[in-house]
């Protein structure tokens, strides 16, 4: 029987919920859904950073681009805040169907790591904060490449330390932008279409290999056709 393929997670939104960051955004902008704003520029620079051939952490951009929407905004932003906001994104809560999709997961026989834009971290790491470090046998970052997703670097670090091709891995995101980079890099897509998310329909646009609305449904379909 051929090998199962690796199950690569995404961290940021697709297992952790960084809708819990929204209190810091309605305190200072009076606004919660500034966070998506917040979030969407900090996607756009880090990429822009890779593009460019440059590389700073994701948390220090993210505290870049807190002040910058401040200068937007007109709004101060003090060192308190960009601390707050680190640690939020430190700790953040798993959403309610992660541990039981990874379970349902590993009991099937799938090998699962993640791979996050986020820079890696001492222990207690953002996964052992959130219950979820024991689903995973290795945890990837792309700080090892200085690249952010969906840069093919990325991906390939994965396939390259698990000693696999890149066809053998499954990147599971909530983010297009990252299943597409992925099946680009030549592995699969599965997208989770957590809220803020969803397809892209436009011709051209690869269409992930699988797709769902909660995690749970999502690993029943890589479980029946691809286990």
């Amino acid at each position: 029987m051929p090998e199962k393929p690796i199950i690569v997670f995404d961290v940021n939104e697709t297992l952790l919920d960084i809708t819990t960051l929204e209190p810091l955004f309605e305190r200072i902008f009076n606004d919660k859904a500034v966070l998506r704003e917040w979030f969407a520029q900090l996607v756009l620079y880090s990429q822009t950073m890779t593009l460019s051939g440059l590389y700073q952490p994701f948390s220090e951009l993210g505290a870049g681009a807190l002040q910058m929407l401040g200068l937007i905004y007109g709004k101060t932003i003090s060192d308190a805040d960009t601390g707050e906001l680190k640690h939020r994104l430190s700790t953040m809560p798993a959403h309610a169907d992660v541990a039981p999709a990874l379970m349902r997961l590993r009991e099937a026989g799938f090998r699962l790591v993640t791979l996050t834009n986020s820079a890696s971290s001492p222990s207690p790491t953002a996964l052992e904060l959130a219950g979820l470090s024991e689903f995973f046998e290795q945890s990837f970052s792309v700080e090892a490449v200085k690249k952010f997703k969906p840069a093919p670097e990325t991906y390939q670090l994965v396939a390259d330390q698990m000693q696999v091709e890149p066809s053998a891995l499954i990147m599971v995101a909530c983010h297009l932008w990252d299943t597409i980079g992925a099946q680009a890099a030549g592995c699969k897509g599965a997208l989770l279409k957590r809220p803020h998310n969803a397809m892209l329909p436009a011709d051209g646009v690869p269409e992930p290999d699988f797709s769902a609305g909660q995690l749970s449904e999502l690993a029943e379909q890589i479980i029946t056709q691809a286990g």
